[in-house]
């Protein structure tokens, strides 16, 4: 949903075709509830892409460019996935068809902001170096609310994408006690000392909530293997060190660069 704030200003200049699957049958490239909105020049959101989005963007078109568009909207139709789409997915979907105006506008960001909440998953990212920076810009357009905390409150860019927030804590594994329930937390803070800190305090949230889902710890193997004689140091058991994935990343992708790193862990994360 980032490109709500861009379809707010569009539509304080100009109405607009709001289009929303009501219906999803079968193998289909977008369920039920799945939005798109398009303008006479450009359109923001996809329904899956490919001939159905093209047909469905020319069928608003049309309704911009008719006088009787208030009169025969809203409109649900139906769109089969099959050869008449040149599609062969073998689903359907009904899509409603509704005009819409900048006097919809706290409405539509509503139901955009709705869907936010349902679909974007939490996730703590802890350390603003070049892997943190990365990861940033990679997860922009994926579904994550992204708490990104590091220890130097200068570490972060002056813009970040919109469903990031930043935070300086101090001790960093602090921040750790509050975050969100079901949170992903990635660990690669500019210090192995902050790196273990947390990784403690996370071992110590899953002993007591056991609300962590995904803990994830950049470094190798030899690093991890470090780390789990330091934890047992502080009480913590094998079986609880198996929480923690260490490496990082989707198996495969051999790269070091930060951009080929942010990558292979945003595909992880999407496979929690």
């Amino acid at each position: 949903m980032h490109w709500k704030s861009d379809f707010v200003e569009k539509l304080a200049q100009s109405p607009a075709i709001w289009i929303t699957v009501l219906q999803a049958q079968g193998s289909v490239p977008r369920g039920a509830g799945t939005v798109m909105v398009v303008f006479d020049d450009v359109f923001f959101g996809t329904i899956g892409g490919g001939h159905l989005e093209f047909e469905a963007i020319a069928e608003a078109r049309q309704y911009l460019q008719s006088s009787n568009a208030s009169q025969d909207l809203p409109k649900e139709k139906r769109f089969a996935l099959g050869p008449s789409l040149g599609q062969c997915c073998g689903g359907a979907l009904v899509l409603n068809f509704e005009s819409v105006s900048v006097l919809d506008s706290n409405r539509l960001q509503a139901i955009l902001d709705a869907q936010r909440v349902q679909r974007f998953m939490p996730l703590a990212l802890f350390g603003g170096g070049h892997v943190g920076k990365a990861l940033v810009n990679v997860l922009a357009p994926l579904p994550f609310q992204v708490r990104w905390v590091d220890s130097r409150d200068e570490i972060f860019p002056n813009h970040v994408p919109p469903q990031v927030v930043c935070e300086h804590s101090n001790p960093v594994q602090a921040a750790v006690a509050d975050l969100a329930p079901n949170s992903r937390v990635l660990i690669m803070s500019f210090s192995h000392a902050e790196d273990l800190d947390i990784v403690a305090a996370c071992l110590l949230r899953i002993r007591q909530k056991n609300d962590l889902p995904f803990v994830g710890l950049i470094g190798s193997a030899t690093k991890w293997a470090t780390f789990k004689r330091r934890l047992a140091e502080r009480g913590f058991s094998e079986a609880e060190c198996q929480h923690i994935t260490c490496p990082i990343g989707v198996p495969g992708i051999s790269g070091k660069e930060p951009e080929v790193i942010a990558v292979a862990v945003a595909a992880q994360l999407l496979q929690v």
